[in-house]
Parts: C-alpha cells; sequence; structure tokens
C-alpha cells in the first residue's frame, strides 16, 4: 500500500507549513503532493516559496498562483500585489512552470476542478452566503473524463472525501495556511472551517481500497495573524486567528 501527504493551499503561511512538516517527521511517506495556492497571502511568501522550489514536491498551479504571473492577476488584488513584489524571479518562474494537472500513479491531482482551477469541487456557494456539499451528480460533471481512481482537489479550503459510484474517490485535504476567507466569486459567500489550525491529509492507496487520514494541526497562529496584520490585512489576520471569516 502507497502512502503520501497531501498538501494544498499554504497561501505563504511558513508557520503553517513547518507545523505540517513537523507533524510529518517519522511518517514513512513516498511522497508529498502540493495542490496549489502557494504563496499569494498577507505574509513574506520568500520562505514558502525557498522552501517549495528546494522541496521538489509534486506540484499544481491555483488560481492564485497564476494570478501573480499572468496578465492583469495583480490589478485584481492587493494581496497579489503585495506577495508579487516580494518574489525573486527565480519564484515567479517557478509559478509559471507548474501544470494545471498532475498524474501521479493512480492519482490525477489538481486545484479545482480538472479544467478549471477556479471552481470548487466538492462544494458549491449555497446562495446564501456559505458553502454547500456538492452533489455525486455535481461532481461526475466535473470530472467528467477524469477516470483515475483517485482525484487530489483543493481551492475551497475545506477537509472532505467523497467516493462516488464509479468507485473513484476524492480527496481535499484542506488548507494548509487559511482556514476561512471571504471571496465574491461566482456569488458573494464566505467559507470557515470553525478553527485555525493547519490542515492537510496522508492517504494511503492500496489494490482494492483508498484511506484517508486527515490531519489537523496547531501552530502558533496568533503571530500569524499578528504579521497578517501588521502588513496591512486585517481581513486575513481574523481568519487566521479564528477559523472564522465573519467579524
Amino acid at each position: 500500500m502507497r502512502e503520501f501527504a497531501v498538501l494544498s493551499d499554504i497561501h505563504g503561511n511558513a508557520r503553517a507549513l513547518e507545523a505540517v512538516l513537523a507533524d510529518l517527521a517519522g511518517r514513512d511517506v513516498e511522497a508529498i503532493v502540493n495542490l496549489g495556492d502557494c504563496l499569494y497571502g498577507p505574509f513574506d511568501p520568500r520562505p514558502v516559496a525557498d522552501r517549495l522550489l528546494a522541496s521538489g514536491w509534486p506540484t499544481v498551479a491555483g488560481n492564485e498562483d497564476r494570478c501573480l504571473v499572468e496578465p492583469g492577476g495583480l490589478a485584481e488584488s492587493a494581496t497579489a500585489r503585495a506577495t508579487h513584489e516580494r518574489l525573486a524571479p527565480e519564484h515567479l518562474t517557478w509559478i509559471e512552470s507548474l501544470p494545471k494537472t498532475l498524474r501521479i500513479g493512480p492519482a490525477l491531482a489538481f486545484h479545482g476542478t480538472p479544467p478549471d482551477d477556479t471552481v470548487y469541487l466538492l462544494s458549491r456557494p449555497d446562495g446564501a452566503g456559505g458553502i454547500r456539499i456538492s452533489t455525486d451528480a455535481e461532481i461526475e460533471t466535473a470530472t467528467i473524463g477524469a477516470h483515475e481512481r483517485l482525484l487530489l482537489c483543493g481551492h475551497d479550503h475545506v477537509s472532505r472525501t467523497v467516493r462516488l459510484g464509479d468507485g473513484r474517490a476524492i480527496v481535499n485535504p484542506g488548507s494548509v495556511g487559511c482556514p476561512a476567507y471571504t471571496d465574491d466569486r461566482p456569488v458573494p459567500h464566505a467559507v470557515e472551517n470553525g478553527t485555525p489550525h493547519a490542515r492537510y491529509a496522508i492517504v494511503r492507496i492500496g489494490d482494492d481500497r483508498v484511506d484517508v487520514e486527515p490531519r489537523s494541526v496547531s501552530y502558533d497562529w496568533n503571530a500569524a495573524a499578528e504579521e497578517a496584520s501588521r502588513n496591512g490585512f486585517p481581513d486575513w489576520a481574523r481568519w487566521i486567528a479564528t477559523g472564522r471569516a465573519a467579524q
């Protein structure tokens, strides 16, 4: 049985990433897979960027990786501009090199859905300011053509595992670095995990089974929130310190 770790949505939070890696220490994982949105956030992104470049972990691009390097991306977000101005050319070159999807043995890794990294897979905005769980039919429509036994996604920051009727398993490990947020696309909504822990998953895959171990790790989230606040991002500070989106 193969065992590997799945990380997503680090968002430049070095304290959370180091806590996750400390939690992984001593685990005999075959690989660490990174599902994107690596650096975009209210922190100095260079420690995370340097760590990821040195790691060689299989990594896919997230929508908020692309906004750092694609035309027009910086114009839409103060967070993107603050992140971009702290990155070195080699960091940006690495982001540009990231694939949209990546096959890793029996698994397909991507950020949102296989064709679109801006769309949630296992949840949907509920039209009332929150999110709801996606139906199997919605998930199947979004993953047409993805025939791998195991699909790995991130993007909505919520840890969840779904098994479809055709036997495919889908794992979202949750977010390493951002446990809550608000967004206005496709409609205004909030995502809340309810606690500020760093989240990731251990996945074990055998010939006839997939076992998933969600992990929730404590770290100094108050220090992370203070850094976000010092950098001029009080909303991020609240999300990181509380795991809640509302004031």
